[in-house]
């Protein structure tokens, strides 16, 4: 309960602020850019619980019976609580993140000027090793009962007058979609592949999609590209993958170029780069990818179960 009465009153402090004269909350200089978008982004989430708390205790006043009421309450106040650690979570996450990349705002140049033809690219223009955008191929990969395909198009989608892409991502489990999702990829002049953003749904049992967190749009409503794989990485890069606040914020640090790994249809003996990928939206949610030269993604480890995604089938 103390955690609750704490977040209220942090709440009620970030109230008081807003409604402070404008002088009082002019723009934040952009050296400490990160650090303040740390700070919006925690009182965004403390806002959220705190209106989730109050909405679930309206509902509970409508219980008749007085025992149902209570245990109603107890719960409400049980979500509050782990909101209320979720954000303090996430803060943590995005600080150290910050340490990594800096205080300067999160605006990478995206201009058409500097990417090339994605159609052209394994055909005129050559691919990024560790994430080769060729058009027309598949790469399957599983997981107990979970199948991922993977297919390359060759369609565009122009996002900000850059040329981007589609590639659609699937999620199976035990035969039925889980997940349907297409992305956008764009690689620019000097090798890197961008991430212009998504179209992402989860579907219940019944076939109908009931999530589409996670979509975004590079530039649309202040999401912003990120970088998926570099042209040139090293030991100790840290880099976004994708930046819309609260909503898609997938980051990277690329731990190893040297590493082995063996799957059904691909492998490497010390020529793989790893990468450990994360999210400050779900902290402890870490992933080590491997990636061949010449295939891109083969196997994924997550740090916290051991649970493993591996490549099963190349379809050229």
């Amino acid at each position: 309960m103390k955690q609750h009465i704490t977040a209220v009153c942090t709440v009620l402090a970030m109230a008081a602020a807003l409604s402070a004269p404008a002088q009082a909350t002019r723009p934040a200089p952009a050296k400490t850019a990160c650090s303040d978008t740390t700070k919006a982004a925690h009182a965004a989430c403390l806002y959220s619980g705190l209106d989730e708390f109050w909405i679930n205790t309206g509902k509970c006043r409508n219980e008749k019976d007085a025992g149902d009421r209570e245990s109603c309450l107890k719960e409400a106040r049980t979500v509050a609580r782990d909101a209320t650690t979720l954000c303090g979570e996430q803060r943590t996450e995005r600080k150290d993140l910050c340490e990594d990349l800096g205080e300067a705002p999160y605006d990478p140049a995206f201009e058409p000027s500097q990417f090339v033809d994605p159609r052209q690219v394994g055909k005129s223009i050559a691919p990024n090793p560790w994430f080769p955008l060729i058009g027309g191929r598949t790469l399957v990969y599983e997981s107990g009962d979970e199948t991922v395909r993977v297919v390359t198009t060759d369609k565009v989608k122009i996002i900000d007058n850059v040329p981007c892409l589609v590639v659609t991502d699937t999620v199976e489990i035990n035969g039925a979609v889980f997940e349907a999702t297409v992305d956008w990829f764009a690689q620019d002049v000097q090798g890197n592949v961008w991430y212009c953003g998504e179209a992402t749904a989860e579907y219940g049992e019944d076939g109908i999609p009931v999530s589409v967190d996670g979509s975004f749009q590079a530039d649309e409503n202040g999401a912003r590209p990120g970088i998926i794989m570099k042209g040139a990485p090293a030991v100790g890069n840290v880099y976004r993958q994708e930046f819309d606040l609260g909503n898609a914020e997938d980051a990277a640090e690329v731990i190893n170029l040297h590493g082995s790994a063996t799957t059904p249809v691909a492998s490497c003996a010390g020529t793989c780069l790893v990468t450990e990928e994360f999210t400050p939206l779900s902290p402890g949610n870490t992933e080590n990818k491997y990636y061949k030269p010449g295939v891109g993604f083969i196997y994924q480890v997550k740090i916290e179960t051991g649970e493993i995604l591996q490549l099963v089938e190349i379809i050229n």
